[in-house]
């Protein structure tokens, strides 16, 4: 009975959300692009399908397997419970991103173990592994990066470099082998005044130019929880969507109301129930 009264709490916040639509190491490849580029389809042109993509200034890197099995990364072709839920969770979130014309996205939770990096990773797993899509993921989490170490990369550059002007994007990008179509940008480290960091005119412009530079990517930031710091709701304006993320047992309901409250102005694209106790998955 309480499952069945928490789903229907998460139904009808979801329902009222505003906007939403009806229902080990790297190696760099020698290949120079054009500037500014970063990858590009094998044939030139955009194609319906990308199936295969030449990553030119992007770093090739392999995570073991070891290391993802750890960190509960899915392999998305697999026939267990969680890929399944999560191409679902796919299909839902790009239908509802595709009827407004949105190509970016941020993953929110109320607060810390909610489950939201795990998320992110695999919902933009799944995301790339639609042939019609790229997928970018971004750990703008300063004040815990840990998108890195979740797959076992040990990054030269991240995204606090290119926000502090040390570094190019191009030298941030990362491609794991056995992700077809997935690019992440990882963080190096902690940042001092995060919150104006991501409010302020370099990230402005790094969104802007991570939205803009090819038509079929889309950009999911993984961010802070909402109520332990500032973070996210100053960087929410800058982004087109976003996805709440919370944990069966753990997130309190007063929490995501909370949450939801704040993210008034952000259209939210649902809500998802992290470690359900029905599914052996933990999903």
């Amino acid at each position: 009975m309480e499952r069945i009264r928490k789903a229907l709490d998460l139904a009808r916040l979801e329902r009222s959300l505003p906007g939403e639509a009806p229902h080990a190491g790297t190696r760099p490849i020698p290949s120079e692009p054009a500037a500014g580029a970063d990858e590009a389809p094998r044939s030139g042109a955009l194609q319906p399908s990308l199936a295969s993509i030449v990553y030119t200034r992007t770093r090739v890197f392999t995570p073991s397997a070891e290391v993802l099995e750890s960190n509960r990364i899915m392999n998305p072709g697999s026939a267990e419970p969680a890929a399944v839920a999560f191409r679902m969770l796919r299909t839902q979130v790009l239908q509802r991103m595709e009827a407004h014309g949105w190509r970016s996205l941020a993953i929110f939770s109320p607060t810390a173990s909610d489950g939201k990096t795990t998320t992110a990773l695999n919902l933009a797993i799944s995301l790339a592994n639609d042939h019609h899509h790229t997928a970018l993921l971004v750990d703008f989490d300063f004040k815990r990066p840990t998108l890195a170490s979740r797959l076992g990369l040990a990054p030269e550059w991240g995204a606090d470099d290119v926000l502090a002007g040390r570094a190019r994007i191009e030298d941030c990008l990362y491609h794991p082998e056995g992700f077809e179509r997935l690019i992440v940008m990882p963080a190096r480290n902690t940042m001092i005044h995060s919150s104006e960091i991501l409010a302020g005119p370099a990230s402005r412009a790094l969104v802007a130019e991570l939205r803009s530079r090819y038509p079929e990517r889309i950009v999911v930031f993984d961010l802070p929880p909402v109520l332990s710091a500032d973070d996210a709701l100053a960087f929410a304006p800058l982004v087109e969507c976003g996805l709440v993320v919370v944990a069966e047992g753990r997130t309190r309901r007063n929490d995501l109301v909370r949450t939801v409250e704040l993210l008034h102005k952000t259209p939210l694209v649902g809500t998802v129930l992290n470690r359900a106790a029905d599914t052996p998955s933990g999903y």
